[in-house]
């Protein structure tokens, strides 16, 4: 018997994903395993009874773990819980909107116009037509009973063609929206729920029908799970009723095609389940208004996703809108205007008409370089995670790529990546790049995200502890590897080295050392060396750090982090950790003077480098390469195309000398 004791970090608790990890992770051994919070303790093979816990940010769980492998099984969850379960970039992004108890963000509801309704903004943008509400058909069931092993049969045969479904809903959404696809694999998952499906088992050797013990059963889980005071937990029990009613479905032979009109509408309903968000056409659906539901429910996030206007929380009254009704439906301040006169829809199509041809214009200028009004260019590359991430980025006309996170080959796995390996994902990359620059930031990984095959020693405060560069250093062998691997690759394409977490010139020294003596040793073209910019100290000496290094890149995320004292997985102090604070700014404008002086550029590659607010400030400052996730080029680009190099300038020094993150936001319009 083995215990351990964890805190869950993520920033919304245990909610489906993590818990999906954490549940896939502990059915791989053979022990009996249980989580216990609070006053509950259940079987932690089951992901309905972990996310039943109510686990949220911060909060404590005790892991008990009894068999032959409890050994393994309790390093592997260990491994997984430290690596964040899943979610180690989205752990640091700020916690989402703070939400009440049913569901709907406390976020003051805005005030309801005459002749219209007022909800909650889901998904911002314009929806103008009529109304189609959306109704869900009652599943009809009977008594009719084929006896244990026929029902069992049945069951099986809905579960596999339930999964099979999910799977391919799945793949359709990756192509719009590969994080926010993950949901239906979480709901794959709920599909092979030990505890779901032994109840349901139960029921059936009670003599109830398939359909009748699998909806008593989806039903009292659903409940369980809304009765939670966690609110964002609470909303799974959408998931749980999803999956039930798909399964239902199979069961019962009951239609899932719907009598959609000739023309596109906007869709109103009680509520959408995530499946029934995911399948809403384009071509038909304009946008779409619920009565209930919240911003962080998963059908609002996949609005959000795949671009269609949403308002949620609308309440009752939405129903009451007859087909065909007219209404202008405002994702971004949850109105919904019902009947409106002539020049209210001539506006909003005029504003809708603009948002597009922004977008369109965009999107077919994407491959274009991004030049000011007054002709100075500025590069914009892609943050990158993989081989796949390349391919995307190419075709999305990256012109580089700014970050390759090379975390993704070391994670999950009981061993680190051989030499042979990483050379190979390099040189994909390098090749799929067609020769532009990619920049290889080496192995940022921690006592925040420890490996299983790298000790190192309990730290109270691992965002200050053995991170980055000081872990590599004080692990050359791993850090020997991956440079060996990355000029092996170098050849294929146009490689760069940068190294993350650098405070002062020992380090990088001791660093480019190894490089050279790598080079050497391989006989391997020359390659820059740069390094990450996010400790103040870094910024504060990058005209000394200029004479030797090739380039740097600003990481606004932590450089924020450590310069404002606020870690940004806070759930109540992530909204204060603004990159445009002007303390922040002002350390990117001592490293760009620093590094301008030298002759050397400077590139931004945090979230900061896609919020169009800073885009004219960094401008401004001189930053010389902004590097953004894949689905941001085109609009980044965009944006730097509406600019002038001049009167950035004159904003970045104005917000220099702002007191707040919020005065330098009043001052961009």
């Amino acid at each position: 018997m083995k215990q351990l004791n964890f805190v869950i970090e993520n920033a919304t608790g245990l909610h489906a994903r993590p818990a999906k990890v954490f549940v896939k992770t502990a059915k791989k051994f053979k022990s009996d395993i249980r989580i216990a919070h609070g006053s509950k303790k259940v079987n932690a093979k089951s992901l309905i009874a972990v996310l039943g816990l109510g686990v949220k940010h911060g909060g404590s769980v005790q892991v008990e773990l009894d068999g032959e492998d409890e050994d393994l099984a309790a390093e592997a969850l260990e491994t997984a819980v430290s690596t964040g379960l899943g979610e180690d970039d989205a752990a640091h992004k700020p916690a989402p909107q703070p939400v009440a108890a049913n569901g709907v963000a406390k976020t003051a509801v805005p005030k309801a116009p005459k002749d219209g309704l007022a909800g909650i903004g889901a998904a911002p943008g314009l929806a103008i037509g009529p109304v189609f509400q959306l109704k869900q058909t009652a599943v009809q069931l009977t008594d009719a009973f084929a006896g244990v092993a026929a029902e069992q049969n049945r069951l099986y045969e809905a579960l596999a063609a339930g999964k099979e479904a999910l799977h391919e809903l799945r793949r359709q959404l990756e192509a719009h929206a590969p994080e926010e696809a993950a949901i239906f694999e979480v709901h794959q998952e709920l599909l092979t729920d030990e505890d779901l499906l032994e109840s349901v088992q139960q029921k059936i050797q009670g003599q109830q029908n398939a359909e009748q013990a699998w909806r008593a059963t989806i039903e009292e889980r659903a409940a369980m799970m809304a009765a939670l005071d966690d609110s964002l937990l609470a909303a799974r029990a959408a998931d749980i009723r999803d999956v039930g009613n798909r399964v239902l479905k199979l069961l019962t032979g009951a239609s899932n095609e719907v009598a959609w009109p000739d023309h596109p509408v906007v869709v109103i309903a009680h509520d959408l389940t995530p499946s029934d968000t995911a399948t809403l056409d384009p071509q038909k659906v304009l946008g779409f208004a619920t009565a209930v539901g919240g911003p962080t429910a998963h059908s609002a996030i996949i609005a959000r996703a795949l671009s269609l206007p949403a308002v949620v929380s609308v309440g009752d009254g939405l129903l009451e809108l007859g087909d065909g009704t007219a209404v202008i439906l405002n994702g971004s301040s949850g109105i919904i205007q019902i009947n409106p006169d002539a020049a209210a829809q001539e506006k909003a199509k005029n504003d809708l008409a603009a948002a597009k041809k922004q977008q369109q214009a965009a999107r077919e200028q994407a491959h274009e370089p991004a030049i000011t009004l007054d002709n100075h260019r500025i590069e914009i590359a892609a943050n990158i995670g993989g081989a796949a991430d390349a391919v995307k980025a190419n075709a999305s006309g990256a012109e580089g790529v700014g970050l390759l996170r090379t975390e993704f080959l070391f994670l999950d796995r009981a061993t680190p990546p051989s030499e042979d390996e990483q050379f190979e994902v390099y040189r994909q990359i390098a090749e799929a790049m067609d020769g532009k620059p990619v920049i290889i930031r080496t192995l940022d990984i921690g006592g925040d995200k420890p490996l299983p095959y790298v000790q190192v020693p309990p730290e109270d405060n691992p965002f200050l502890g053995e991170r980055g560069i000081r872990l590599c250093l004080n692990r050359p062998e791993l850090l020997r590897e991956q440079l060996r691997a990355i000029l092996r690759a170098a050849s294929y394409g146009s490689l760069r080295i940068m190294f993350p977490m650098v405070a002062d010139m020992s380090e990088w020294r001791a660093a480019k050392a190894m490089v050279d003596e790598i080079r050497a040793e391989l006989n391997a073209p020359e390659l820059p060396v740069g390094i990450m910019i996010e400790i103040p100290a870094a910024a504060l000496l990058a005209d000394v750090f200029a004479k030797e290094v090739d380039f740097f890149s600003i990481g606004t995320n932590d450089l924020t982090q450590y310069t404002l004292a606020m870690d940004r997985m806070h759930p109540t102090l992530a909204g204060k950790s603004d990159g445009l604070h002007p303390a922040v700014l002002r350390l990117i404008d001592a490293t760009v003077k620093g590094a301008h002086a030298a002759g050397k550029w400077v590139g931004v590659c945090g979230e900061l480098g896609a919020d169009p607010q800073a885009t004219p400030i960094l401008l401004g400052l001189g930053v010389d390469e902004l590097s953004v996730s894949v689905p941001s080029i085109a609009m980044v680009k965009a944006k730097v195309r509406s600019l002038t190099r001049t009167e950035a300038q004159k904003l970045a020094a104005q917000a220099l000398a702002c007191a707040t993150a919020q005065e330098v936001r009043n001052l961009v319009v």
